[in-house]
């Protein structure tokens, strides 16, 4: 696949006009609920988990100080300088992502060994996000949930996970309600949150003003010095505090650069800083409440109405986690590394707003085990960040490239921004190692199957097309063999989807030998997958008509579209290719895999590979074919 992007500046690959005021405010409310979510609600357990008891650091004044002021400059390096300045500057046509930085480094012009180590960071970059994406919710939810354990402290341990359980097993049964109705108030919810956490935070703040030193960044340099290997180590818990920090990247086409920005700058940040400065306040008049500093802000009377609020927001954040698990997985599919899957489109008119059963049912099941196996965000921080920071280092070892590559960048400029990003990158991802053995490995565990799955799915994709290609008849050699023979011919039109336009579809030949005729028109439509997010309507596709009533159509669709066959042929008729619906017949090929070939494939990779196969969805639903015009005819391939 070839990337359709254009040559541009830096900071974007296509002309976006600036939104009126008016538009600007609409646009920023709505990042704050589907961007901000999950960097928002990260009060609720990042300071509590920088002084768990693994750390060893006790919440003194100086202590105090000293996280805060790396939390504080953490969320203004990682989101305000490197993310807001830096890395929004590479969009694919305004999509922004790890796929988008793939597009833009045109991996497919590259040798093979520089292709496979891109898309391999790329790829595994992506497959970590998964890991977020259960992770997210589940900690999001106990985090907001455990608030009634510090009102009711006399309640059992249990009782709080398994209300976080039921919450996101609620949650997880509304989402093929679709977004398209709750998505509205989401921005008004967390701006709620944000009001409430800001204006909490300036109560602690006024109970011990000087809290405010923290801003000073000596006191983190100081903190680190002092407290050496521990201090460092604590740098695992500071990454909380900016979880969500690339959710600002990946969802840049929904919103767009400056409401993205102006929410940050305006309500965000300001309300973290308060909050978590708050906190410290607290913290450094009662260090007993510690084990849960967010809680410790609110008043008693306001404890049931702020994990009310609590919880919607942790809702909120979940909901962005798992819609990004969505877009990312019909992604992979359009690009080749995922099998079918089925795609419910929940709205007529956003695209973006899909359903996907298998994928919802899977992170349902993992949240709930994660939440019942861990109990409580102390627990279950352990296994946070690992994901995160992965993520983040990929991302900066690819927006280096394609400022050194697409944009020309010089070396100076282009090695001292990688040597500053990744110095602070790798310093959270090292802080983060040693937590693997205590929950750090599950979204390893995560990202390690869905990378293997993907890399599975290509390479045998690309096996079976190889030995498809190899054995298949040469089109301009059938078509001669059709005019000798002149076949007959019948009413209406007939499509045949094939993988590979340059050669005849085996199941065009398997229809011609057992029926023996052709209709009037035959179309071999093939579908390519470009890396772009979305193809215009004019570069759809590409029409080339052949001899004896044959035509070759290509369907050109973005990574963050689903084909619709019925509807490309609607649009060929200016092109004089009329295919009327009620005389059109779709003939599909049914592959049966078996492992006996002597492809290069290991033999497990065979066996998954086939059992992908076996459960993709079927071609007539995923191109959306009517299934009283769909013929499938079989055959064996050896792989």
């Amino acid at each position: 696949m070839t990337a359709v992007t254009s040559p541009s500046p830096p900071s974007s690959t296509r002309p976006v006009s600036q939104p009126d005021r008016r538009a600007l405010l609409a646009l920023s409310l709505g990042a704050l609920g589907v961007v901000y979510g999950d960097i928002g609600t990260s009060p609720l357990y990042a300071l509590s988990a920088c002084f768990s008891p693994e750390y060893g650091i006790i919440p003194s004044r100086e202590n105090v100080l000293g996280v805060l002021s790396l939390i504080f400059w953490a969320l203004n390096f990682v989101v305000s300088f490197k993310y807001l300045s830096f890395i929004m500057r590479a969009d694919n046509r305004g999509e922004g992502g790890i796929m988008a930085l793939l597009a833009l480094l045109h991996p497919g012009r590259d040798s093979t060994r520089r292709r496979r180590i891109l898309v391999s960071l790329g790829l595994f970059g992506a497959a970590l996000l998964y890991g977020d994406g259960v992770i997210t919710p589940a900690i999001s939810v106990l985090g907001a949930v455990e608030g009634i354990g510090v009102a009711t402290p006399a309640l059992p341990e249990w009782v709080v996970p398994l209300v976080a359980a039921a919450i996101l097993v609620v949650l997880f049964l509304f989402q093929n309600r679709g977004t398209a109705r709750v998505g509205a108030v989401f921005g008004r919810i967390m701006l709620v949150w944000f009001a409430a956490i800001a204006a909490l935070g300036i109560s602690g703040i006024l109970s011990h003003p000087s809290v405010l030193r923290a801003l000073n960044p000596w006191y983190a340099i100081e903190f680190l010095g002092r407290h050496g290997p521990r201090g460092f180590l604590i740098l695992g818990a500071v990454i909380l505090a900016v979880t969500g920090a690339e959710a600002l990247y990946a969802d840049m086409g929904h919103f767009g650069k400056r409401p993205i920005r102006s929410a940050w700058f305006a309500v965000v940040l300001p309300a973290l800083t308060l909050n978590y400065f708050g906190q410290g306040g607290m913290l450094i008049a009662d260090s007993t409440i510690a084990s849960n500093p967010f809680y410790g802000l609110v008043p008693q009377w306001a404890l049931y109405p702020m994990v009310i609020i609590a919880t919607a927001a942790a809702v909120v954040a979940s909901q962005a986690l798992i819609s990004g698990a969505f877009s990312l997985t019909r992604q992979a599919v359009q690009l080749g590394y995922s099998p079918r899957v089925t795609i419910l489109h929940t709205s007529q008119t956003e695209i973006g707003q899909i359903y996907l059963p298998g994928v919802n049912r899977t992170l349902a099941v993992l949240c709930v085990l994660l939440v019942l196996g861990f109990r409580s965000t102390d627990n279950l921080t352990s296994a946070y960040g690992i994901a995160v920071t992965g993520t983040m280092t990929i991302t900066t070892i690819l927006f280096c490239m394609v400022a050194r590559e697409r944009w020309s960048w010089s070396l100076a400029r282009v090695g001292t921004l990688a040597a500053v990003f990744l110095l602070v990158d790798v310093s959270f991802l090292a802080a983060n190692v040693v937590k693997i053995a205590k929950g750090g490995w599950f979204p390893l565990l995560v990202a390690g199957i869905v990378y293997v799955l993907m890399i599975t799915w290509k390479r045998g994709r690309e096996t079976v097309t190889g030995i498809l290609h190899d054995n298949a008849l040469p089109l301009p050699l059938f078509l001669e063999d059709i005019s000798r023979r002149q076949p007959s011919r019948v009413q209406g039109t007939a499509v045949f989807m094939t993988s590979d336009p340059g050669g005849t579809p085996v199941v065009l030949l398997h229809h011609l030998k057992h029926n023996k005729v052709l209709h009037e028109k035959v179309i071999i439509m093939s579908i390519s997958g470009e890396e772009i997010p979305q193809v215009r309507p004019e570069h759809r596709a590409e029409v080339t008509e052949m001899a004896s009533g044959f035509y070759l159509v290509t369907g050109r669709y973005g990574f963050m579209e689903s084909p619709d066959i019925p509807a490309l042929l609607s649009t060929l008729g200016s092109r004089g290719l009329e295919a009327k619906p009620m005389e059109t017949s779709f003939f599909l090929g049914r592959e049966t895999l078996l492992p006996t070939g002597n492809s290069r494939l290991s033999g497990w990779r065979k066996k998954l590979f086939i059992l992908m196969a076996r459960n993709a969805q079927s071609a007539t639903a995923f191109f959306n074919l009517p299934p009283n015009r769909v013929v499938e005819l079989g055959a064996q391939v050896q792989i």
